[in-house]
C-alpha cells in the first residue's frame, strides 16, 4: 500500500525582539507575592493586579495569593501580607492600611516612584505640575494620588499640550508615565517647551528603560517582516504601545495575544516572516507556546535582532530580604 506523505509545512522566518517580556520592576513585583507567601504562607492578599498579566496573576493565584481591587474587600482582622502592585497606588492607599494594622508590602517599580519622587519636589516648590500619561492606568491614578487634588493636571494628547492653560507660565512642571510611547511623549513634551520654554522636566526621561528597549526593537523588526505579534494583555499600557509602534512602522498585521488560543489564524495567511514580542510583564512561556503553535503549522527559522542589553536588577522590599534582621 503507497504511503501517503503529509506535505511540507511551508517556510516561517520568526524574529525574536531582544529584549522582549519581564522587566527588573515587574520581576521585582512577582518575587514580592512569591517570597510573601513562601515566608508568611497563603493568603497573600494583592491590591489590583501584581503586573498586567492574566497568566502571572493566575498563577500567582493558584499558589495563594487573593487578588481585590481595593483594602475594602480584606477583611479586618487578618495577619496576612497586603501587597500594593507594581504600577504604585495612591497615599491613601498606604495611610488605609496602617489604620487597619494591615502589615503592607509595597511593590511598587522603582522607576514609577522615582516620578512620584518628582513630582513631590515639584509641588514643593510651589510649580504648577503637568502628568504626560493616561487616565484611569493604575499607574496615573497612583501618582495623582500623591499629592492634593487639584495640584496636578493630566495632559493625555498633544491637543491637551496645545490648549492647557496654566496659572504662570514661568512656574511649570511636567512628569510623565513610565511606560508611554517614546513617539507621542516626545511629540507632547516638544509642544509644551515650546508653549512654555521655562518648564521643568525630569533630568532624565521618565518613560523607563525597559519601554523604551523594547519599543526600540519594535522599531528594528516591525519594517522587515509581514506580520508581528506582542505578547502582552489588552490593559497592559506598555504591550498596547508596542503594537501600536509596529503599526507606525509599517507592520501591516500587528496584533496582541495574551496566549496561542488567542491567535486568528486566519490572520497569517500567506505571510513569511513574522516579529515576535512581549510587553515587559509578559512572560516568556508565552512567548515559547505561541512559537509552538506556529511550529505546528510552519517549518520555522529562528533569528534575534537586538536593541539593547538589559541587566538591570531591583531588590525586594527590605522586610522580605534574607539579611532583613
Amino acid at each position: 500500500m503507497p504511503s501517503v506523505s503529509t506535505p511540507a509545512k511551508p517556510d516561517l522566518r520568526i524574529v525574536l525582539c531582544s529584549p522582549r517580556g519581564f522587566c527588573a520592576g515587574v520581576v521585582r513585583a512577582i518575587d514580592t507575592v512569591e517570597r510573601a507567601l513562601a515566608i508568611y504562607g497563603a493568603p497573600v492578599y494583592v491590591r489590583h493586579e501584581i503586573v498586567h498579566n492574566r497568566y502571572v496573576v493566575d498563577s500567582l493565584k493558584t499558589k495563594g495569593a487573593i487578588f481585590v481591587e481595593e483594602l475594602a474587600e480584606i477583611p479586618d482582622n487578618t495577619n496576612a501580607p497586603v501587597v500594593f502592585s507594581a504600577h504604585g497606588v495612591p497615599k491613601s492607599v498606604p495611610a488605609d492600611a496602617r489604620a487597619r494594622n494591615f502589615f503592607s508590602l509595597d511593590a511598587t517599580c522603582p522607576l514609577v516612584t522615582k516620578v512620584h519622587r518628582e513630582a513631590a519636589i515639584h509641588f514643593k516648590r510651589g510649580r504648577e505640575i503637568l502628568l504626560i500619561g493616561h487616565s484611569h492606568h493604575p499607574e496615573v491614578v497612583g501618582t495623582l494620588g500623591q499629592l492634593p487634588t487639584g495640584a496636578v493636571t493630566l495632559i493625555e494628547t498633544a491637543d491637551d499640550a496645545k490648549t492647557f492653560a496654566p496659572k504662570d507660565p514661568d512656574n511649570l512642571a511636567f512628569v510623565t508615565q513610565t511606560t508611554l510611547s517614546i513617539d507621542d511623549t516626545a511629540e507632547i513634551v516638544a509642544l509644551l517647551k515650546e508653549r512654555f520654554p521655562n518648564i521643568n522636566g525630569p533630568h532624565k526621561e521618565d518613560i523607563c528603560y525597559a519601554t523604551t528597549n523594547r519599543q526600540l526593537a519594535v522599531k528594528k523588526v516591525a519594517p522587515v517582516v509581514d506580520a508581528l505579534i506582542v505578547v502582552g494583555a489588552p490593559n497592559s499600557s506598555n504591550s498596547q504601545r508596542l503594537r501600536e509602534v509596529a503599526e507606525r512602522e509599517g507592520c501591516k498585521i500587528a496584533i496582541l495575544a495574551q496566549r496561542a488560543s488567542d491567535l486568528d489564524w486566519s490572520r497569517f495567511e500567506g505571510i513569511s516572516s513574522l516579529g515576535i514580542t512581549a510587553g515587559a510583564s509578559a512572560p516568556e512561556v508565552i512567548v515559547e507556546e505561541i512559537m509552538g503553535a506556529f511550529a505546528e503549522r510552519y517549518e520555522l527559522h529562528v533569528e534575534t535582532v537586538s536593541a539593547a542589553e538589559e541587566n538591570e536588577f531591583f531588590p525586594l522590599p527590605r522586610s522580605l530580604r534574607p539579611d532583613a534582621a
